[in-house]
């Protein structure tokens, strides 16, 4: 299929519809073997055209698995779409333990790169300063102080000093302010943050002495802390914390460490009809090399897991690991149903636009970003990651929300597959790649990675290879992302109860 149908994709045998890896006419012919298959509509590139009549009420079969049903007759040669295929899905599931062997990735020659041995024996990529403000209410003297500070304190060993403004910390109760504390403590934690200056109010709900509770452990060195209610000049009196946070920065150095301590975040967002096909199978690729060489990745979005949570669930290290798995899955149902909220509107308008039609096909291409390792373990959202391999972490779709989760987990990096595009970042390195070449040509300040040459005949075990590379450079400092080029980096904390 794939050599004889050159502007088509089938992705499994047992597929019946087609991908058009560009526009297809109507009435343009395609040959499969002896088979010759006529547009009878206009299919446009990363959509679905029928390459068998497909009768009301079957199952629509796209990477070997259901994604919907339709609901008229479809013709071969006809447009699969939103018009014509709905959702299967419906509600909570119960699930069965059926564990599945799969084979073991191959193994990765063992790497080295260049990272920040911090005093607990975490390692960082990059050695910068942030500035944590316990509550939104002084997000601007956040930003103020960071401009400043990066003024007066210039340093060739620090890599920057940076802010991260947030709306909340004041006025929540219960599970909202405990995940806001989760949040923030994760960042203050976090190894590429060699210095932390916290900023408190004074009047707020995450107030510094309570916040701490929840900190637990920290370097004194490593982190300093202002009220600013009880200080003359909160600008001044941050700089000059600023100054003994420079220098405390300032006394580490790079050094050679395994590829072993390296974490990876695993994200897709503005996804498209070719990010199950080449973004997300290259990533699952990749986390299947950098965990056979003792790495860790971490893939979220619980909800963009509806519908091929089974393939996980049998990759499940143990029986226990399941059931977290199921608890995550049917408690994310749950918190739309509590909501009265529909499970499966998903996906979005732009994803539709660009070729994804039920939730079931959307989560069978985010599911890919796992590979194939075992999953070793679940983490509730604001966990960090304890075991090398992969992990999963409970949270939404939405994009600022899971990429600041992902770094909060502890990943130093996340890998953010798009098919449309966005300019964002979150507070580490967000590595955008893109799922076709026509977005990578057209947004060069967003996009890092092209994996769209993997449609254009590169394999995707080279082009898996070509990524690895380009990520040992990134955590040894020899490149940037584009969001640490042009600034982008922001924070997002999920909500779910009332604000007082």
């Amino acid at each position: 299929m794939r050599s004889n149908m050159k502007h088509l994709l089938k992705i499994n045998e047992k597929d019946n519809v087609v991908v058009a890896l560009q526009k297809l006419p109507v009435n343009s012919k395609w040959t499969e073997g002896n088979n010759e298959l006529t547009m009878l509509e206009e299919v446009p590139p990363g959509h679905k055209a029928a390459l068998y009549p497909i009768v009301e009420g079957e199952n629509v079969i796209k990477y070997g698995y259901p994604i919907g049903r339709a609901t008229q007759d479809i013709k071969a040669g006809e447009w699969v779409h939103t018009h014509n295929t709905i959702t299967n899905l419906s509600g909570t599931m119960d699930y069965e333990y059926k564990p599945v062997q799969h084979p073991p990735p191959e193994e990765t020659t063992q790497r080295t790169f260049e990272g920040y041995v911090r005093s607990n024996g975490d390692v960082g990529i990059r050695n910068e300063i942030w500035i944590i403000n316990t509550v939104g209410c002084i997000n601007k003297t956040a930003e103020i102080i960071a401009k400043e500070a990066n003024d007066m304190y210039q340093s060739e060993k620090v890599d920057g000093i940076y802010h991260f403004p947030h709306l909340f910390g004041c006025s929540q109760l219960g599970d909202d302010l405990h995940n806001t504390q989760k949040i923030l403590s994760d960042l203050i934690h976090h190894p590429n943050a060699a210095g932390i200056l916290v900023l408190g109010l004074g009047c707020e709900n995450n107030f510094i002495e309570v916040f701490k509770e929840v900190l637990g452990d920290f370097g004194e060195k490593q982190v300093k802390f202002i009220e600013v209610q009880q200080v003359d000049d909160e600008i001044e009196a941050g700089l000059e914390e600023m100054e003994e946070l420079v220098r405390h920065v300032e006394t580490f150095e790079r050094e050679s460490v395994p590829l072993s301590k390296l974490r990876v975040g695993l994200k897709c967002g503005g996804s498209d009809g070719f990010s199950g096909i080449t973004g997300n199978p290259l990533l699952g690729k990749f986390s299947d090399k950098l965990i056979a060489a003792g790495g860790s990745t971490v893939l979220t979005e619980t909800p963009e897991l509806f519908g091929a949570e089974h393939l996980l669930m049998e990759r499940a290290e143990n029986r226990e690991v399941f059931e977290k798995i199921v608890s995550m899955v049917n408690g994310f149902k749950e918190y739309f149903i509590k909501h009265e909220q529909n499970v499966y509107e998903n996906p979005s308008p732009g994803n539709k636009a660009g070729g994804i039609t039920t939730l079931e096909e959307k989560s069978l291409g985010n599911v890919q970003k796992g590979g194939f390792s075992p999953v070793v373990d679940v983490l509730a959202y604001g966990d960090r990651m304890k075991k090398p391999g992969l992990s999963l972490l409970e949270g939404p779709g939405n994009d600022l929300i899971s990429v600041t989760a992902l770094a909060c987990a502890g990943a130093h990096i996340v890998l953010f597959t798009t098919g449309r595009g966005t300019p964002f970042g979150g507070p580490v390195p967000t590595v955008k790649i893109s799922t076709n070449s026509a977005l990578a040509e057209k947004k060069k300040r967003w996009i890092d990675f092209n994996a769209g040459a993997i449609t254009e005949g590169q394999a995707l075990s080279d082009c898996a290879d070509e990524l690895l590379n380009y990520i040992i450079d990134l955590a040894a400092g020899r490149t940037q992302a584009n969001n640490e080029k042009y600034g982008f980096r922001e924070i997002s904390i999920f909500k779910n109860g009332v604000i007082l």
